[in-house]
């Protein structure tokens, strides 16, 4: 029973919900940059290379059934993918970073009010002593 215990503490903690929310958005932002280079980017590089499909790109060792395919254009594909993905979430953490600095810049903290001086207590503790 202990176990079960200490897996439901570890599940619920706050890091532990916000990164799988973290995964799950960035599975969907990766559909997303999918999309972006499969559907607009690629195109628009296959038209510049004379419209080479890199998907179908692929270099054949052997002859036959048994011959190895080598497939480098979905290699290239995947590389491009990971690139503008890396780069996306670069730029919004960056704008996310820039926000949160502007944030703290405009919320000063603000200061713990002024307490007397030591001077100023050790003359109030010497008044009170004369006083007796």
């Amino acid at each position: 029973m202990g176990f079960i215990k200490e897996f439901k503490e570890f599940a619920m903690k706050g890091n532990v919900l916000d990164m799988a929310v973290g995964v799950i958005i960035g599975g969907a932002f990766g559909k997303i940059v999918s999309s972006l280079v499969d559907d607009v980017l690629m195109p628009l590089v296959g038209m510049v290379t004379g419209n080479v499909d890199f998907t179908s790109l692929a270099f054949q060792i052997g002859e036959g059934e048994g011959a190895a395919v080598l497939k480098y254009g979905n290699f290239i594909q995947n590389t491009v993918d990971f690139i503008i993905v890396a780069f996306c979430i670069f730029m919004m953490l960056k704008g996310i970073n820039k926000f949160n600095r502007k944030k703290e810049e405009a919320a000063p903290e603000p200061e713990a009010p002024a307490g007397p001086t030591q001077e100023e207590l050790l003359a109030e503790i010497r008044d009170l002593l004369k006083n007796k």
